[in-house]
């Protein structure tokens, strides 16, 4: 596909591998065919209305977990129990929640970090220079504002480009 893979899968049995510029449903398909090709299983959440028939067995075999987003902070202790009962989970996340343009990204990952203990992973998938792949891991404090802004400035000091540009917005 002329993609150049960039990095190994990550070691930690249990991680967060964040995902930006999120921009298409084609970002879910590169990537699963990136980690894939060098040897990683990473988990994704998606909309549980999404599970019907034709794409429910593909994406249960693809790792997606079926989540419903509306439930706030009920949710996420959900999720924190799940992993926590998972012997090994590397959950790919997108820090900005949609595929539209969006200033506010969601730290919904921080907290399952925090909470956790488990490292996150810088990932990428950039769509003007055509490289996809796994950065280093990323430095997650108390104080979630601050490093928002950090890993937002790692991806605009990165330049990577959304298959739809004006869509990405880390601003």
């Amino acid at each position: 596909m002329g993609w150049k893979l960039i990095g190994q899968p990550v070691p930690d049995p249990k991680c967060i591998i964040l995902g930006a510029p999120h921009t298409s449903m084609w970002d879910f398909v590169v990537s699963f065919l990136f980690y894939t090709a060098i040897g990683g299983k990473a988990n994704i959440m998606v909309k549980s209305d999404v599970f019907k028939w034709p794409l429910k067995s593909v994406l249960l075999w693809a790792g997606a977990i079926p989540v419903n987003r509306g439930k706030g902070a009920a949710f996420t202790r959900h999720l924190i129990e799940a992993v926590r009962k998972e012997e090994r989970i590397q959950l790919a996340m997108t820090p900005e929640g949609t595929r539209k343009a969006t200033k506010k990204w969601k730290a919904g990952f921080h907290t399952l970090a925090r909470a956790l203990d488990i490292p996150v992973y810088y990932g990428f998938f950039d769509w003007g220079k055509k490289e996809i792949g796994i950065g280093e891991q990323v430095l997650i404090t108390d104080n979630a504002e601050a490093d928002m802004q950090r890993i937002k400035q790692w991806y605009i000091d990165k330049g990577v480009v959304g298959k739809h540009p004006a869509l990405f917005d880390p601003y």
